[in-house]
C-alpha cells in the first residue's frame, strides 16, 4: 500500500497551489493520484507501492519545478505542501468545489485541468471528511476558480506553425468524432484513442495523458453524485479530443514513440531508470490513477488487454 501520509500531503499541495497559480496543482494531484492508485490498485507487489512512494517524494521534493516561477512567487514546490492550519472540519462546504468547477466545467480549460484537479479533491474530501478543513476547502476552490478564463491549452503543429492556443485552431466541420450523449460514450472515445494513437507522435494539448485523465476526473465527478456536472463537462472532453487529433504526426521531426518494457504493475518497471523530463513525473502517476480508473468501466476483455498494452507509450 501507499502509506496514508501522502493524503495530507497531497490535499496541502492543491490547496497551497492558488498562491503560485493554476498549474500548480498539478504537485499536489500528482501526489493524491499515487495515494489512491495504491488504495484502488490494493493487491500489488509491496515494490510497485514503494516505487510509486518514491515518485511521490521526488515531486514533494520539488524535482518537478516547471509549473510555475519560485523566484517571482516568492515559495518553493516544496513549500506548497506546508501544513495548513489545524481546524475544525467542515464537510458540509465540500459541494462548493463543484460549484467552483460550474463556472468553467463547460469549456476546454488547459487540457482538462480544471476537472482534473477539481475532482480528485473532491474525492480526497468524500473519502476522508475529516481533512475537509476549511483551509483546505478555500484554498482548492481558489485553484478551481482560477481557470475561469483560462484557454483550452495549446498545441505544437510542425516547425512550420509552432504552437498554437486551443482558440486558434480550426476545426473541421461537422465533427469527426460524434458528440457525446452519455459518459460511457466519452470512456469508449477515450479509449479507443488510446488504442489507435498511442504509437503516434503528437504534442500538445496534454497528449492522452490528459485525455485519459480527463475522462477519468469526469466518471468520478459522477460516481460522487456529481451527475450534472459530470454531464456538464462532456462537451469540453469532446473538444479537448478533437484538439488532440487535429495535432500532426511529429515523428520525422521529434522521433518515435518510446514504449515502456514493462507494464506499471510489476516491480521491473520500477526498477529501471524512468525518463521523468517533459513533465512525466508527475504525469505518469496521474495517469496510472486516470487509466486504471477507466479501466473499470472497460467491460470487453480484448478492449482491456488492449488499452493496457497502449498504455505502455505512456510509461516510458
Amino acid at each position: 500500500m501507499i502509506s496514508f501520509d501522502y493524503l495530507p500531503q497531497g490535499i496541502n499541495g492543491m490547496a497551497n497551489a492558488h498562491h503560485a497559480g493554476t498549474m500548480a496543482g498539478h504537485l499536489g494531484a500528482a501526489v493524491l493520484a499515487g495515494y489512491f492508485f495504491g488504495e484502488d490498485q490494493n493487491e500489488l507487489p509491496d515494490a510497485v507501492y514503494q516505487g510509486v512512494s518514491q515518485e511521490l517524494d521526488r515531486v514533494i521534493a520539488g524535482e518537478e519545478a516547471i509549473w510555475f516561477n519560485a523566484k517571482q512567487k516568492g515559495l518553493t514546490p516544496t513549500e506548497l505542501f506546508r501544513k495548513l492550519p489545524a481546524e475544525e472540519p467542515q464537510p458540509e462546504q465540500i459541494p462548493s468545489i463543484a460549484k467552483a468547477l460550474e463556472s468553467n466545467v463547460g469549456q476546454t480549460r488547459q487540457s482538462g485541468h480544471n476537472i482534473i484537479f477539481a475532482s480528485i479533491a473532491i474525492r480526497a474530501f468524500h473519502d476522508h471528511p475529516d481533512l475537509a478543513t476549511p483551509s483546505a476547502i478555500n484554498g482548492t476552490r481558489k485553484l478551481i476558480t482560477g481557470f475561469d478564463n483560462a484557454h483550452a491549452g495549446r498545441g505544437y503543429y510542425g516547425r512550420e506553425k509552432g504552437w498554437l492556443i486551443g482558440n486558434q485552431v480550426k476545426l473541421p466541420e461537422p465533427s469527426e468524432v460524434p458528440a457525446y450523449r452519455t459518459i460511457p460514450d466519452m470512456v469508449n472515445a477515450t479509449i479507443t484513442e488510446l488504442i489507435e494513437t498511442a504509437s503516434i507522435r503528437r504534442q500538445g494539448f496534454g497528449g492522452l495523458w490528459h485525455l485519459i485523465n480527463h475522462a477519468a476526473a469526469i466518471t468520478e465527478l459522477d460516481r460522487f453524485g456529481y451527475k450534472a456536472l459530470a454531464l456538464k463537462a462532456l462537451p469540453a472532453h469532446h473538444h479537448h479530443l478533437r484538439l488532440l487529433r487535429s495535432l500532426p504526426d511529429l515523428k520525422q521531426e521529434l522521433g518515435i514513440v518510446v514504449k515502456a518494457d514493462y507494464d506499471p504493475r510489476k516491480p521491473a518497471f520500477w526498477d529501471g531508470m524512468l525518463k521523468r523530463d517533459e513533465a512525466r513525473l508527475t504525469h505518469r502517476i496521474k495517469t496510472l490513477y486516470g487509466f486504471y480508473t477507466l479501466r473499470r468501466h472497460i467491460e470487453s476483455d480484448t478492449t482491456r488487454q488492449e488499452a493496457e498494452d497502449a498504455l505502455l507509450y505512456l510509461m516510458a
